[in-house]
């Protein structure tokens, strides 16, 4: 799938915002802290992509109904769903001037019950863009940072009405973003989470 850019502008992809607060002390913390144990910035983004995987337990895999949405929030509270999970990585990336996109697939609900928005990154190395789905593994996921090929925790089945969307967001989605900001809990944000862009 060829990856479209949202905006043909790169430097938008380096952007802070209030959700990808990259010059919040708690990311620019972590982000030191990270690199200082890797040689250089595919290393960096390797130890951020496995940080935000191993450290940061997705909500729903943990049973918190906490609702994180600010990338310095995710990394405080260590919680948050795949989108949440998405911008504290970008922001760490975004902290180490290493481009980075939001994108988005829709997914089935484990349930079968209808669709819902997945989001992850894509990170932008050796001339392309690469996505990357820091959501964290559990058993039957198994999402690796990788160049060579895509290593993410789904792919999605046409058959299914699931969806890759090619293009990529500097900023993310408003409709994935306002169901973030409103959700009172974890709960409610499961009936409120867009099921297509």
């Amino acid at each position: 799938m060829e990856l479209i850019q949202n905006t043909a502008d790169l430097s938008a992809y380096l952007a802070a915002d209030e959700v990808i607060d990259h010059h919040h002390p708690v990311v620019r913390e972590t982000a030191a802290r990270l690199a200082e144990t890797v040689t250089d910035s595919y290393a960096y983004a390797r130890a951020a992509y496995e940080f935000v995987r191993d450290t940061v337990p997705h909500s729903a895999d943990a049973d918190d109904p906490r609702v994180t949405w600010r990338a310095s929030d995710v990394l405080e509270q260590r919680t948050g769903i795949c989108h949440a999970k998405a911008h504290a990585l970008a922001a760490l990336l975004r902290a180490e001037d290493i481009p980075t996109a939001l994108c988005y697939q829709r997914l089935r609900h484990d349930d079968g019950s209808g669709h819902a928005l997945h989001g992850l990154i894509a990170v932008r190395f050796r001339g392309a863009w690469h996505r990357q789905d820091p959501r964290g593994n559990k058993p039957g996921v198994d999402a690796r940072f990788s160049l060579e090929g895509e290593r993410l925790a789904w792919i999605p089945d046409p058959a299914s009405n699931e969806v890759d969307y090619p293009a990529l967001y500097a900023e993310p989605h408003p409709a994935v973003l306002s169901a973030l900001k409103a959700a009172p809990d974890r709960p409610a944000l499961w009936k409120t989470l867009p099921s297509t862009l």
